[in-house]
């Protein structure tokens, strides 16, 4: 994985995580990789894997079972969900808003590249 910004590492671990969730890779009370294989994956040290997993516990979004490893908990996909919904509605959104009132671009402009990147996404999808 490619590390960016000043994120720090630990968030993109979780993040990743979180990603792997949505898109169905681990699936709902499947076990997830070790902390020693995630960190061998990761090329980080596992004491930062622990702790992406430690929040992703107290999340609510993994469970570890003693001996087992970590597992998807019950609901995580609607967790991760929610979580970044209301991280984009409260911080990703504003700063949108704010950049479209400095560059003077109206929500119908906007309206217009959201119908098409929809529509080829759609495509995409039909394809595939």
């Amino acid at each position: 994985m490619r590390f960016d910004g000043p994120r720090s590492i630990f968030m993109q671990i979780r993040d990743y995580v979180g990603d792997m969730i949505l898109n169905g890779e681990y699936p709902e009370g499947e076990r997830i990789p070790s902390v020693r294989d995630m960190a061998a994956m990761m090329e980080v040290n596992p004491n930062t894997v622990l702790r992406s997993y430690g929040q992703l516990q107290d999340e609510g979004i993994i469970h570890n079972q003693r001996g087992l490893g970590y597992f998807v908990s019950s609901g995580a996909r609607d967790k991760v969900l929610a979580s970044r919904k209301e991280n984009f509605l409260r911080h990703t959104l504003p700063d949108v808003f704010h950049a479209m009132e400095v560059l003077d671009i109206d929500f119908s402009e906007v309206r217009e590249y959201y119908d098409e990147y929809r529509d080829k996404h759609a495509e995409r999808s039909r394809r595939e």
